[in-house]
C-alpha cells in the first residue's frame, strides 16, 4: 500500500518486516563490461555473481512468506493422491470459485496443453496482446494470434487507466472474418506483459463474453498476475473502489471459462495450473496432463511447491500483498519520469518499463535498440532488466526480422525484494545513462537460435560503444560505484 507524507510525497509503505536477507554485490563496471561481453550482450546470459540487482523478472524471483515456507514442510510427497493436492484445490475453489483443477509446472506447460488440446491448424487466437511462449505455442501448433488491443494500448504515455482492454470491433470483425468454427479460443491476459503490464477493465472482461459466448466460443484468463490486475480494478474502476481483492478474482473468474497461470508471479511460488468450472473443458485437458506433466495431483511441481502456491494463492487476496509490487512501480516509474527518463505509463503491474525508441532514438530499430539499452542499463549500474522489444521477435517463415510494436527494458519488481534505496539507486543511474545516451549503439547478432531467441541469442555492439559507455562512467564515479 501507498502513503502520504506531510510534504505531500506518496511513498509505498512495506507491509511487512525481514527477517532474512540475501547477500549481492555491485561489481566494478570494468567486470560488468567482461560479464556482458562474455553474455553476448544478452542479460539473460550473465551470472548472478555479476548482478547487483536483478530486475530481469518477477518470476519465480519474489519473497515467500514464512506461511508459505512453513507449509513445504507439511507436503505429502505421495506420487499420487497427495494430501498437498487437495489443499491446492480448496484454495482454488475457495479464490476462484472453481472445481477442477490441473497442476503443472509452470504457466508455459500450461500454455502446451491448451495448444495441444484446442489450437488446429489455420486456426486464430485473439488476444489483448500476445506473451512469447504464448505465442510460440500457439504458432507451433497451426495457429494465428491476433493482438486485438486498443487505441491506447501501444502510447507510451498516456493516462487511459486500461490499456490491457480488447478492442471490441476488432474482435468482432476478426471472427466474422475466420468463422466463429475457425476461433480456438479468446485469450485475455492480466496483466499484458509485453506492452507494459497493463490491466483490463471487468467491464471489458464482460462485454468480451457476451460477445463470443453466443457464438460458441470459450474465454481464456493468463491469471499469472491476477491479483496486480484486480489490484488495479479496485484502483481505477467505477464501482469497484471498495471492493475486496478476493470478491474481483471470483468475478474475473465468473465471467472466464477457464484460466490457467503461472503460480511465479502473483502466488509468488514455482509451478502453475489450468483450472475451470467447464467439466468438458477439463476432460478435453486432463489426458494429456501426465503425458506431458506427471500425475494428476502433483503435474510436475514438487508437493512442497504445492503447498506452498495453495498458501500463496490466498495471501494474493490480501490488499497489501496484491499492491506490494504495484505501488513500488508506481514509485519507481514516478522517480524515472521526475529525472526525465521516458517510462511507459500508467505505472502497471510487473516492472516499471522504459522506452527504448525515445531513450536512444538515434538507434534504428534494426539494430535492436531495447537489446541495447538493456545491456547499456546492466554496464552503468550492475541492475540485470530484459529487453522486451524486437529481439523478443522471432523472425517469420521468410526470415525476415519482425519489429515489435514496442521497444522497452523491462525493470521487474519481484514482491518485498527491493527497498526504496534500490530504486533511488536505479533512477540515478539511469538519469545519467539518459545524459550519455548518445554514446549507447547498436547491436547485431553473431548466434541466433530458431525459436526464443532472446534467451539464447548472442549479439554484438555495432562499434566500440560498450567499452566506451565504461570508461565514460568509470571516469565520473570511478572503478566502482
Amino acid at each position: 500500500m501507498s502513503i502520504r507524507l506531510s510534504d505531500g510525497t506518496e511513498i509505498p509503505i512495506e507491509m511487512h518486516k525481514i527477517r532474512i536477507v540475501q547477500k549481492t554485490r555491485l561489481a566494478p563496471v570494468r567486470d560488468r563490461l567482461r560479464a556482458i561481453e562474455d553474455a553476448g550482450y544478452n542479460t539473460f546470459l550473465l551470472r548472478t555473481r555479476d548482478i547487483f540487482l536483478d530486475m530481469l523478472t518477477d518470476s519465480g524471483t519474489n519473497a515467500m512468506t514464512d506461511n508459505q515456507l512453513a507449509a513445504m514442510m507439511q507436503a505429502d510427497d505421495a506420487y499420487a493422491g497427495s494430501e498437498s493436492f487437495y489443499k491446492l484445490a480448496d484454495a482454488v475453489k475457495d479464490i476462484f470459485g472453481y472445481e477442477y483443477v490441473l497442476p503443472v509446472h509452470q504457466g508455459r506447460a500450461a500454455e502446451h496443453l491448451l495448444a495441444k488440446t484446442f489450437v488446429k491448424p489455420g486456426q486464430i487466437i485473439p488476444m489483448n496482446y500476445h506473451f512469447t511462449t504464448t505465442k510460440a505455442h500457439f504458432d507451433l501448433a497451426g495457429g494465428k494470434v491476433l493482438e486485438l488491443y486498443g487505441p491506447e494500448a501501444l502510447k507510451p504515455e498516456s493516462s487511459c487507466p486500461f490499456k490491457g482492454n480488447m478492442d471490441l470491433n476488432r474482435l468482432r470483425d476478426a471472427i466474422e472474418k475466420a468463422g466463429p468454427a475457425n476461433v480456438s479460443f479468446v485469450r485475455m491476459e492480466a496483466t499484458t506483459n509485453l506492452i507494459g503490464g497493463q490491466p483490463f477493465s471487468l467491464q471489458n472482461l464482460k462485454d468480451v463474453k457476451a460477445l463470443i459466448e453466443p457464438m460458441g466460443i470459450f474465454l481464456v484468463v493468463d491469471g499469472s498476475l491476477i491479483s496486480e490486475n484486480a489490484y488495479f480494478i479496485r484502483q481505477r474502476e467505477a464501482g469497484y473502489e471498495n471492493a475486496s481483492i478476493r470478491d474481483i478474482i471470483r468475478e474475473i473468474m465468473a465471467v472466464a471459462d477457464l484460466c490457467y497461470l503461472s503460480g511465479r508471479k502473483s502466488c509468488s511460488v514455482r509451478g502453475g495450473m489450468i483450472a475451470t468450472n467447464r467439466k468438458d473443458l477439463h476432460e478435453a485437458i486432463r489426458p494429456w496432463l501426465p503425458v506431458y506433466e506427471g500425475f494428476f495431483t502433483y503435474g510436475g511441481m514438487s508437493s512442497k511447491e504445492v503447498e506452498a502456491m495453495a498458501v500463496g494463492m490466498r495471501e494474493m487476496t490480501e490488499l497489501e500483498v496484491a499492491g506490494s509490487s504495484a505501488d513500488a512501480i508506481k514509485y519507481f516509474v514516478t522517480l524515472l519520469q521526475s529525472k526525465g527518463v521516458p517510462v511507459v505509463t500508467p505505472a502497471g503491474g510487473l516492472a516499471a518499463h522504459v522506452d527504448a525508441m525515445r531513450f536512444i532514438d538515434h538507434v534504428p530499430q534494426c539494430e535492436y535498440p531495447a537489446g541495447a539499452l538493456s545491456a547499456a542499463v546492466y554496464l552503468t549500474s550492475g541492475i540485470r532488466g530484459m529487453e522486451r522489444g524486437s529481439v523478443s521477435m522471432d523472425r517469420d517463415q521468410a526470415g525476415n526480422d519482425v519489429p515489435a510494436d514496442m521497444e522497452l527494458v523491462r525493470l521487474a519488481v519481484p514482491r518485498r525484494v527491493f527497498t526504496m534505496s534500490h530504486f533511488q539507486y536505479a533512477a540515478d543511474r539511469l538519469k545519467w545513462l539518459y545524459d550519455h545516451r548518445k554514446m549507447i549503439g547498436g547491436l547485431e547478432f553473431y548466434e541466433e537460435p530458431p525459436v526464443l531467441r532472446f534467451f539464447a541469442g548472442k549479439m554484438h555492439p555495432k562499434g566500440t560503444w560498450g567499452a566506451d559507455l565504461a570508461a565514460a562512467f568509470e571516469k565520473d564515479f570511478g572503478p566502482e560505484c
